[in-house]
């Protein structure tokens, strides 16, 4: 089930046998090797790979590179790629991750906190270098790069090259002098630059005048230079053409890769056309795409070496020349004329034909992801279905979560409904995706697109999947009566050789049995669920049926043997550990808080906080704050404590965890009690675990004061200087504050005030 790394996305470009010398460019480039961040930012064709690629060969310093594609956008597949990169500096970060904390789809978030970490052991200087950022659209791995870029250790320095401002606080870095941008005014070649790399790469003798002309008309644009020299290359009047191109990029990239293109050989054209559905091509694939042609097109990898002799836009992958990509941007071109059938290729080179034979190729080698999204292209939904489903192992399982779920929300009603199982692998991968809310209804079409079909193995098989879900999506609301009824279901309906969801589904078993108070049958299948997860290597449902066994331990007051399965847990689930493992950090620090080892028990609840804020759509940071807001108390820290129960709370509204209601008036009573409010603590004891109006009434008089200086106009820090506060307590009363009223904003909170009459 893991992710295999595409070795070619790891190496730096290959140096030019001819380049442009810019040494205004290269000082510009070490003059940022002292901050954070250095932002080569451009659109297509302005030379930032090769700037920077050729600035590495120079630097002196250790360099990682990571070529992005649309693939990586997947939080996975992504820090997998990630972390390989920094591996071919040094082998040895990250390997303690191991394939379970990476295959298991934790967030870009989650994966990069823990490398962090690891990267402030490195003991040498180092660039890392991610090319065509622009390509990527997740949140969660731009929010990755920006803890990062963050807290990045001193000896690290990161290169993004872009054709658009990534979603980072670059404004913060420029503030704080952490940040070198070179932009495409910085990247248009100067006319001495434009001069040298006309007559020394590209090999043109032409008259200064007309190398003027020429750089006025493409305004120093590498890739437009290129290509008009490419079209100059064996004319006699070099003038007059010069002379009848103008206009805009667009216009120039159009009309010269149309002279370009149609001046070289048919078989060139045609190799050309095919190939450009690929985003990185060797000699195999290139013959694959063109198998009917094989008589009329020398082989693949002698056509390769000769576009790279010619310098038609072809870019080596690595230095034994097998694997090649194309110039972005005369790829996008390539596609386009591909698209509208300009050129002279066989009437059979359709894009749909040429995909499904790289779809094929990819297959063959292994490559589940490349052979799925080149069926995607292809429109084959019933090859990608297969795809998908993976032989056993869905393609999701393998850590391919969002380009299946991208085509899956794509794929009309009625392509669903003809292969029903796509609809439980949505809901199976909308889980995944944090998507909760969206599960049910694509289980419920999985169940109406079912109805009337013969139920043979594959299809009960199916049915079962669906119930597991639905137990999963249970369990997250502790619904036990749903629970049981769903995980029974599932057992009886999934095929004996579906180990993997026949697991999840014992382990859900359990989960409902603990909620109802049946320990024994809770046990039983906790133990079951246990050991088959050991057997089959289900890593993840192994830590939860051995959490599930502590805490029934626990609850028997078998605090000892309780100790020893939570550490059990915490062996199973790594180093780093997986955010589930936050509930054996908070079971230990229970036991310690029995004990009465404080200081243990503190440390140990902060860790389970850490954890489970990498968690979604789950109670865990809840409880784990709820704790740690009794730890306070424990240490007479009532401020502390009122703004946990605070964050806890709206959590708990947030997610809906009603469960956790009355730990919540119990601990605000207490708080009361400390407060010396005890009237109002009374009243706390009487209400019911709904909680919305108490904490309206219950202000305090520091609390108040705090609230009245707020109307008056002053800032965080006048008030603190009023009050003869530190500016974090402060804050810490204005979190208070804003969560009793039930606001969010300085302003509403005065205005709700008034309107209750708490201040003038």
């Amino acid at each position: 089930m893991s992710i295999s790394i595409v070795s070619t996305k790891l190496s730096m470009p290959a140096p030019r046998a001819k380049n442009v010398n810019r040494p205004r460019l290269i000082e510009r480039l070490n003059d940022g090797i002292v901050k954070k961040l250095t932002l080569v930012s451009a659109s297509a064709g302005y030379g930032k790979t090769t700037l920077v690629g050729g600035w590495l060969a120079t630097c002196g310093r250790p360099a990682v590179w990571l070529s992005l594609d649309q693939g990586d956008n997947d939080s996975s597949r992504f820090m997998n790629h990630f972390i390989a990169a920094l591996r071919t500096m040094d082998a040895s970060i990250g390997e303690g991750f191991g394939d379970t904390f990476l295959h298991t789809h934790q967030s870009a978030e989650t994966v990069m906190a823990a490398l962090i970490n690891e990267l402030q052991a490195v003991t040498y200087p180092f660039v890392f270098v991610m090319d065509d950022y622009h390509i990527i659209e997740s949140d969660s791995i731009h929010k990755a790069i920006g803890m990062l870029i963050e807290r990045m250790p001193s000896h690290m320095h990161m290169i993004i090259a872009t054709r658009q401002n990534p979603p980072l606080s670059l404004a913060r870095l420029r503030v704080r002098n952490e940040l070198m941008e070179v932009r495409a005014t910085d990247l248009q070649f100067t006319h001495a630059e434009a001069a040298e790399f006309l007559s020394e790469v590209m090999e043109l003798q032409l008259a200064p005048a007309e190398v003027d002309l020429l750089e006025s008309r493409t305004e120093g644009w590498a890739a437009g230079l290129q290509l008009a020299a490419l079209s100059l290359q064996g004319r006699y009047n070099t003038a007059d053409f010069i002379n009848s191109f103008t206009g805009n990029h667009s216009f120039v990239l159009d009309y010269l890769l149309e002279e370009v293109l149609l001046r070289q050989p048919i078989f060139i054209q045609a190799f050309l056309l095919r190939t450009s559905i690929l985003d990185r091509m060797c000699s195999a694939l290139c013959d694959a795409l063109l198998s009917d042609m094989a008589s009329t097109v020398p082989q693949g990898q002698e056509t390769l070496e000769l576009l790279e002799r010619a310098n038609l836009f072809i870019i080596p992958l690595d230095n034994e020349r097998r694997w090649y990509r194309y110039h972005h941007l005369f790829a996008d071109l390539l596609r386009q004329r591909l698209l509208r059938g300009i050129g002279q290729q066989p009437p059979d080179a359709d894009p749909v034909v040429l995909h499904s034979r790289a779809s094929l190729w990819h297959e063959e080698q292994g490559d589940y992801l490349e052979a799925f999204q080149h069926a995607v292209s292809a429109q084959d939904v019933e090859r990608a279905a297969i795809l998908v489903e993976g032989n056993g192992i869905p393609l999701h399982f393998r850590g391919t979560v969002t380009p299946v779920c991208h085509w899956l929300d794509s794929l009309p009603k009625k392509e669903l409904d003809k292969r029903p199982q796509l609809w439980v692998i949505h809901g199976s991968v909308l889980i995944m995706m944090g998507r909760m809310s969206e599960v049910e209804s694509k289980l419920s079409a999985a169940e109406r697109a079912l109805q009337g079909m013969f139920q043979d193995d594959h299809v009960r098989d199916w049915i079962g999947h669906i119930a597991a879900t639905r137990a999963t999506i249970a369990v997250s609301r502790h619904k036990a009566d749903e629970i049981l009824t769903e995980a029974t279901r599932a057992l009886q309906y999934l095929h004996s050789d579906n180990l993997p969801v026949r697991t999840a589904a014992n382990w859900a078993l359990g989960f409902a049995h603990q909620l109802r108070g049946d320990r024994v049958s809770a046990a039983k299948a906790y133990q079951d669920a246990q050991a088959a997860s050991l057997r089959i290597g289900h890593v993840i449902i192994a830590v939860m049926s051995t959490l599930g066994l502590a805490s029934i331990q626990e609850d028997d007051n078998l605090l000892h043997t309780a100790a020893d399965t939570y550490r059990k847990a915490l062996q199973l689930a790594g180093n780093p550990p997986l955010p589930v493992a936050c509930a054996a950090y908070l079971g230990l620090a229970r036991i310690c808080y029995q004990r009465n080892d404080l200081e243990e028990a503190t440390q140990l609840g902060q860790q389970a906080i850490r954890l489970a804020g990498f968690i979604e759509h789950t109670d865990q940071l809840a409880e784990a704050k709820l704790f740690m807001a009794r730890m306070k108390l424990a240490h007479r820290d009532n401020e502390g404590a009122a703004i946990l129960l605070a964050e806890a709370k709206q959590a708990i509204q947030h997610g809906g965890f009603e469960h956790l209601a009355p730990l919540v008036v119990e601990l605000h009573t207490a708080i009361l009690h400390l407060q010396g409010d005890l009237a109002v603590a009374a009243q706390a004891v009487k209400k019911d675990s709904k909680f919305s109006d108490l904490l309206l009434e219950s202000l305090s008089e520091k609390e108040t004061e705090v609230l009245q200086l707020i109307a008056d106009g002053l800032s965080n820090r006048e008030i603190s200087e009023r009050l003869h506060f530190a500016l974090s307590t402060v804050k810490g009363y204005n979190r208070i504050i804003f969560d009793k009223l039930q606001v969010k904003r300085r302003t509403e909170a005065v205005a709700r005030a008034r309107s209750l009459g708490l201040i003038k």
